[in-house]
C-alpha cells in the first residue's frame, strides 16, 4: 500500500473518497467509501488529498469540515469502532488512511530549519526545499504477548483504555533493546511476573496512530501477579476453557493470539 499527495483538481467522478473530521470518520449506511459524485466541492477543502491503494484499487482521502454529517445525512464514527465493525477491509484501507494524515499533520514543517516542507517528486515524503531534508512516514514497533502457562492464561485490563474486554499485555520498543527485551521488560513492569521461552507468532500494523505490533508468546517462569499502578488496572490467569469477554481475531493480533493458542491446547 503507497500513499501520495495531490491536487483536488485531478478527481474523478469514480473515485473513492475517505473523509476524515479530526480522528473520527464519515459513515453512512456502513459504508465509510465515497463517491465522488456524492462529495460536494465546499467538503473537499484541502488543496491537497493522499492516495492510497491497496488491492489494486485507488482510494483518496482527506479532512473534511466539521458538520459535514449533517449535509450528507451520515454518522461520524471512531476509527476503532469501524475496524472492529468492518473487519480487514477497513483496517487496511481506513486505518492505513488515517496513519497517512496523521503523518502529513504532524510533518507540515521540517524539524531542522523549521520552514514548510512540500511533498516531494516522487509523492512518498515530504520535503524541505530550505535544507533539503526528506521526511517519510514512521511506523512505531510494539510487542504485544501472551503469557502461558499450560491451560491457563495471563490476561489484564489497561487502565487508560477502559475496554469491556480482556486482552494480552503490549508495549513500546525502547530504544537499544530487541523485541524479546521488551516483551522481558513490559511483562515484569506491568504484573511483576518473570518469562522464559519467548515465540513469536506474527506481527500486525495497528494505526493508533501509527505502530507495528509484534505478536508473542511467553512461556510462565515465576513471580506472583501484581499489577503496575496506572497501567493495569486488572490482571489474572484465566483457564481456557473458561474465558472472559477477549478482544475478536478477526480484526487483532492480540484475538488471534489467545484463539490460536486456546485451539492449540484444547
Amino acid at each position: 500500500m503507497s500513499g501520495y499527495f495531490f491536487s483536488k483538481d485531478s478527481l474523478a467522478k469514480s473515485d473513492r473518497i475517505l473523509l476524515f473530521v479530526g480522528n473520527r470518520i464519515l459513515v453512512k449506511n456502513g459504508d465509510f467509501l465515497w463517491r465522488r459524485e456524492q462529495v460536494p466541492e465546499r467538503f473537499i477543502a484541502q488543496d491537497t488529498m493522499i492516495k492510497v491503494s491497496y488491492g489494486g484499487e485507488d482510494f483518496l482521502v482527506t479532512r473534511a469540515p466539521e458538520g459535514v454529517e449533517n449535509s450528507l445525512d451520515a454518522e461520524l464514527t471512531s476509527l476503532r469502532s469501524l475496524m472492529f465493525e468492518g473487519g480487514e477491509r477497513a483496517m487496511l484501507v481506513a486505518g492505513k488512511a488515517n496513519q497517512l494524515l496523521d503523518w502529513h499533520a504532524s510533518h507540515q514543517f521540517c524539524g531542522f530549519c523549521g520552514e514548510k516542507t512540500i511533498p516531494d517528486r516522487s509523492g512518498q515524503a515530504l520535503f524541505c526545499i530550505a535544507c533539503r531534508h526528506a521526511f517519510f512516514p514512521r511506523i512505531n514497533p510494539c510487542v504485544i504477548m501472551l503469557v502461558v502457562d499450560g491451560h491457563r492464561i495471563l490476561l489484564a485490563r489497561n487502565a487508560r483504555f477502559r475496554a469491556e474486554f480482556y486482552s494480552c499485555l503490549a508495549g513500546f520498543i525502547e530504544v537499544g533493546e530487541s523485541a524479546e527485551d521488551t516483551v522481558r521488560r513490559e511483562v515484569k513492569e506491568e504484573v511483576n511476573l518473570d518469562v522464559g521461552a519467548i515465540r513469536y507468532y506474527k506481527s500486525q500494523s495497528w494505526p493508533f496512530p501509527s505502530q507495528l505490533m509484534l505478536g508473542f508468546y511467553a512461556d510462565f517462569a515465576s513471580g506472583h501477579i501484581r499489577p503496575e499502578p496506572g497501567e493495569i488496572e486488572e490482571a489474572d490467569w484465566y483457564d481456557i476453557h473458561e474465558l472472559p469477554k477477549v478482544p475478536s481475531a478477526r480484526v487483532s493480533v492480540a484475538g488471534d493470539l489467545i484463539e490460536h493458542y486456546v485451539k492449540a491446547m484444547k
